[in-house]
């Protein structure tokens, strides 16, 4: 499966990103305190999303059905299935960013 690789040690940071033929910039930021990351994202220099939570098996931005976002799923997972949280001892370790292409409704 692709993932999205997150460098914990690089943030906070920004990368550009190549999903479903578009270029988005994310930006990724880590809250120490409550032990969580949040991510930023842009199209075209236009910011559409900013401290997005990332939370286990949740997808990204699913909140949005705006077609400035990515049009496939990230979903925070384990697929050794060790454990169900992210955090900055889980992430880029057992949980990656899947990437999935989004099931078309039948509607």
């Amino acid at each position: 499966m692709e993932f999205i690789e997150i460098e914990k040690e690089q943030i906070p940071y920004r990368f550009e990103i190549v999903l479903d033929d578009t270029v988005f910039t994310f930006e990724v930021h880590y809250n120490s305190e409550y032990d969580f990351f949040t991510v930023d994202l842009e199209r075209n220099g236009e910011v559409l999303a900013t401290g997005n939570k990332l939370v286990y098996g949740v997808p990204l931005f699913s909140y949005s059905a705006d077609e400035r976002f990515p049009q496939v799923e990230i979903i925070p997972y384990d697929e050794a299935g060790i454990t169900q949280e992210v955090t900055w001892t889980t992430l880029s370790e057992t949980v990656f960013l899947y990437v999935f292409e989004k099931e078309e409704d039948d509607g």
